[in-house]
Order: structure tokens, then sequence, then C-alpha cells
């Protein structure tokens, strides 16, 4: 099962490294250590840290975010929360599966008309979109996230499946493309991750996590001129991306700049004590 940095959680879940350090360390998720003393997060934590990102966009305390959490994991501890979605209307934290909707404090089930209902009495109305782009939209979304409930799952081949029906259906979504890029470079097809990271680098080039990835490749590939470029890259549009200081400065002491490698991976040893 794949693993993810604190940089990735962090960029994937719109949150910041003190704010999933602290959820780590209140035990709401359980990351291990590599070897290195860097955490690694499982996809249960990312899908768990990924709706406290969604909650704390909907202006929810942290306080009730780790309690409502907390409750969700117990409630629900044998099932992948990849397979629910949470959503605050009225000031009630409502969870959705595909068969049911309830509000997680009282355990009361929510019929659609009322969710509508209640949204509509305080949200703003969504601006008009033709059918046909809501519903490609709608596709997408559903798509993607079928991908990382694959992925979640085990089950790579049907995740890239699974993703690539998401790009066709919109080819916009830079983190199904990343996604994408993650599955193919682990199945040891480096140049289409290489395209693939390259891609998602020029429709986002404020991408850290696109940048990273690429330097990983182009560095399994043996271009390590080029990798270092790429590092470079990346830590010039995230300078507390741990994993490429980290990367930039093994590739530095390989190449005989120790002054630079050392001035890198003090960077590192920094943002991970």
């Amino acid at each position: 099962m794949r693993e993810y940095s604190t940089r990735e959680v962090a960029e994937i879940a719109s949150l910041t490294a003190p704010q999933i350090r602290r959820w780590a360390r209140a035990g709401l998720v359980t990351p291990q250590k590599d070897a290195n003393g860097r955490w690694k997060f499982s996809f249960q934590d990312l899908a768990l840290l990924k709706m406290a990102g969604q909650l704390l966009e909907a202006r929810v305390s942290i306080g009730r975010i780790t309690r409502t959490l907390r409750e969700l994991h117990d409630h629900l501890p044998s099932r992948p929360l990849s397979a629910v979605s949470l959503v605050v209307v009225a000031g009630r934290v409502i969870v959705r599966d595909r068969l049911a909707s309830w509000v997680l404090e009282s355990k009361q089930g929510v019929f659609g008309f009322e969710m509508e209902a209640a949204a509509g009495s305080d949200a703003p109305s969504p601006a008009p979109t033709s059918l046909p782009k809501r519903r490609a939209a709608e596709s997408a979304d559903a798509l993607y996230q079928s991908a990382l409930d694959l992925e979640l799952a085990g089950r790579p081949a049907e995740a890239e499946a699974a993703y690539r029906a998401a790009l066709g259906a919109n080819a916009k979504l830079v983190d199904a493309k990343i996604n994408l890029g993650r599955l193919v470079h682990a199945a040891g097809r480096l140049r289409e991750a290489e395209a693939l990271y390259r891609e998602a680098l020029e429709q986002a080039p404020d991408s850290a996590l696109a940048a990273f990835n690429l330097g990983v490749v182009l560095e399994d590939q043996g271009k390590t001129r080029l990798a270092i470029e790429t590092y470079l890259r990346a830590i010039g549009i995230d300078n507390d991306h741990a994993d490429a200081h980290f990367n930039l400065a093994r590739l530095l002491e390989q190449s005989g700049d120790r002054q630079a490698a050392l001035r890198h991976f003090s960077r590192f040893r920094r943002l991970t004590r």
C-alpha cells in the first residue's frame, strides 16, 4: 500500500504541516516513521485528514473537527473512510455514503430534501452553469473519487483506468494526472510517468508536488542533473518541502558538492524535527 509524506498530505488535504502534526499527536491518525525518521501516512490517514481540511474550509473549529473525526473513525471501524463524505449544513456535520445520510452527533437519518432545504436557507445560490458542463464536472469528480477508492483498496490497475476516465471527462484535473503518474511510475513505466508529471507541472506551475515527483522519476532514470534542477524548482515553489531537500542533499553529495548537500540536509532536519 502506498504511503504519503507530510508534504503530500498537506497538498492533497489543504492543510499545513503543523495542523497535520497536531492531529497525529492527538492520535487521530497514526503515521509510521521511515528509516530517516520521516512520517509516512496511509491512505486511510489521508482520507481522514482530507475530511479535516474540508471541515476547516467550512469554518468548523479545530476542537470540534478532532471530536467529529474521532467519532467517525469509531463509528465506522471496518469501512474505508473514503467511502463516505462529510458536509456541514446549518451547523450540523452530516455523513453521506451511497445509501444514506445522517447527522454524526445524533446518528439521526437525514433525507436528501432536508439537506437541500437547509442548505438553501443559508447558502448562496450557485452561479448558473449549463447542464452538460455541470454533469461532465460531476462525472469527472465522481470518477476521480472512485480512483482514490480503488487505490485505497489496493487495486492499482482499476484505479489507473478510473484516473484515465476522470481525465477523459476533465483534462484539467491536475491531481488526477499526478496520481496517475504516480501509479505508472510505481509500475516501472518511467517515461510515461515523466510525461504525466511534466503535463501536470505545465498546467499547475506552482505545484511543488508535481515538480518533486518529476524529480524522482528523472532520478530513477539516471538523469541526475535534470533531477537536481527539478528538485531545486520544487524547493523554489515551496522551501518547506522536506523530501525535496533530502533528495537534493543526497544527489549533491553524490555529485561532490558537499557544502550544498549539507545546507539542504540541515534544512531537511529542521523541517522534520
